[in-house]
């Protein structure tokens, strides 16, 4: 097992015990969940915690947003992020831990659905008022753990549409379909992104705190020609844009898209951290008597950056490694309200990210200026809208204590695979025409001795390019179509020559090599295996 990156920041750890380096490292013994439950049936008479940790755990699901390889000191990072480096000190972590595509939308909805968003079209980035991308009654992951007991909640971003397909959100009214019609019992939450209108909380069908005299309108173009923008009214921006996101003004920030009212519904963006830290915490608490499913959406590095003022200032790179920093902040104040229910053995935290990192998104932040020696992607090259490692490849921890040894692990595991993953592990049954591309990494993610995580696995960008990427084991095939397709400015991706090059990952992890010249049999195999997934619609 080789860990492909090591900085001489990640020796930092010597005080936990545990340096990460380049050698195997000794696993302590770990039995499977069932294996578990079976020594422990009669662990202290009248006690069986333990055991029930195992057979039914909570489970946290902090999944972040934009946070690349090389974000967390853990990884290499050169900003301190302690809690998240506890995590992986007091659990497993992945050096191929992967989300399943370099955008937002996507690598949500194939969370969810178990099922890879190119199957479906329309799973890009959502519009502000996009209709719901996942239709009622789907089988998710949250709908898998309900029918299997457990108290189901999503607080954060969502960003996958609300409401009916050819309406879209009822922005006054009951906002349905969304996240309680697919699973989840409660959602406090960011509806679009924030960089998207409207900047308000949407907890459970309603937007909160909505005042019906002052109703909530949004729309794709000015309502009016006084309408403030970012464009007209630049002067009056506490943050300039650098492309885009210059439609209407809110808390001094343009934003894509248009609304007016609502007024009283307005959130400040430096209270988002806060706010989902505080949700969340008091719904683990009034659940705590029952197996519980979180999803904590982060939206912390996301654009527009704009970290609690207690953060700004927190660290040398300004807004982007301020968010860092509160992102880190918020995994150690759920990790503390864990511990202080008397979860914490009886509680699974998996930390991942939803794409890889992206410096200038929009806004003049200072986040490619005030860089230094920080490396986002780590030693990987691409990140958010690539289809290069550094977009896809990402930090993956899972911790529970007394179950999921300390180690670093090199299995290929994904987001997309925990919910088959979890429905296993709680013996929960999922229908053959559901979650077509999760896999069942059970082991791996409880860092079994000798599990197997995935053997291949296609990564997607927003999916309207046509561009992919497929690994398998130590080949990683790149499909660039030559021809013009959109490019965000923010992709700072190499443009191959050819529309199929392959990469030696193991000799060449910053893909920097096309050997498809060398190796014309793999590439042939590679290509065919690809298809083959692309064609048969599934791969579960």
């Amino acid at each position: 097992m080789l860990m492909p990156h090591q900085p001489a920041s990640q020796q930092k750890q010597h005080d936990s015990g545990r340096v990460l380096n380049c050698t195997p490292l000794n696993r302590y013994p770990a039995a499977l969940a069932m294996a578990l439950v079976t020594v422990l049936t009669q662990w202290a008479a009248g006690t069986n915690s333990l055991a029930e940790a195992v057979e039914r755990p909570n489970i946290i699901v902090i999944m972040a947003d934009d946070l690349g390889y090389g974000d967390v000191s853990c990884y290499g990072g050169e900003i301190a992020t302690p809690n998240i480096d506890r995590l992986a000190q007091e659990g497993t972590q992945f050096t191929s831990g992967y989300c399943s595509a370099s955008t937002c939308t996507p690598t949500r909805y194939s969370f969810l659905t178990g099922t890879h968003a190119f199957r479906k079209q329309g799973t890009g980035i959502a519009a502000p008022n996009s209709p719901a991308l996942i239709p009622a009654g789907t089988t998710t992951i949250a709908s898998l753990m309900q029918e299997a007991g457990y108290a189901t909640a999503v607080i954060g971003k969502w960003h996958l549409g609300l409401g009916e397909k050819g309406v879209g959100p009822d922005w006054n009214g009951k906002l349905s379909p969304g996240p309680l019609e697919i699973g989840f019992d409660h959602c406090y939450m960011l509806p679009t992104t924030n960089d998207r209108v409207p900047q308000v909380y949407l907890s459970d069908h309603r937007v909160e705190n909505l005042d019906p005299a002052d109703p909530l309108w949004v729309g794709n173009k000015k309502p009016t020609e006084q309408h403030r923008t970012g464009q007209s009214h630049r002067d009056e921006l506490t943050m300039d844009w650098s492309h885009g996101h210059n439609g209407t003004i809110h808390n001094g920030i343009g934003r894509i898209g248009f609304y007016t009212g609502g007024m009283s519904a307005r959130f400040r963006d430096e209270d988002l951290a806060d706010r989902w830290v505080e949700k969340s915490n008091e719904w683990m608490k009034a659940h705590q008597s029952m197996p519980f499913f979180l999803f904590f959406a982060s939206h912390d590095l996301h654009v527009p950056r704009m970290p609690h003022e207690r953060f700004q200032g927190s660290t040398d790179q300004g807004p982007r490694g301020d968010a860092i920093a509160e992102l880190d902040w918020c995994v150690g104040e759920l990790i503390k309200t864990v511990d202080a229910l008397g979860l914490t053995e009886k509680t699974m935290f998996v930390f991942c990210s939803d794409n890889g990192p992206v410096l200038d998104d929009g806004y003049k932040d200072d986040a490619a200026e005030k860089l230094g020696e920080h490396k986002p992607s780590g030693p990987y090259h691409g990140g958010k809208y690539s289809v290069w490692e550094g977009g896809t490849r990402t930090p993956f921890i899972t911790r529970m204590p007394g179950t999921i040894p300390v180690g670093v692990s090199d299995k290929m595991v994904c987001t997309i695979d925990m919910a088959n993953s979890f429905a296993t592990l709680v013996g929960q049954a999922i229908p053959q025409d559901a979650c077509l591309d999760s896999l069942d990494v059970k082991d791996a993610l409880l860092g079994a001795p000798n599990a197997k995580g995935r053997t291949s696995l296609v990564q997607q960008d927003n999916g309207s390019s046509g561009r992919y990427g497929f690994r398998k084991g130590k080949w990683k095939l790149v499909l660039y179509p030559q021809k013009k397709s959109y490019k965000s400015k923010a992709d700072h991706s190499r443009t191959p020559k050819k529309e199929w090059t392959l990469y030696n990952l193991d000799q060449d992890p910053n893909e920097t090599t096309d050997v498809s010249a060398d190796h014309p049999d793999v590439l042939e195999k590679m290509k065919q295996d690809f298809q083959e997934i692309m064609d048969a619609g599934r791969t579960r």
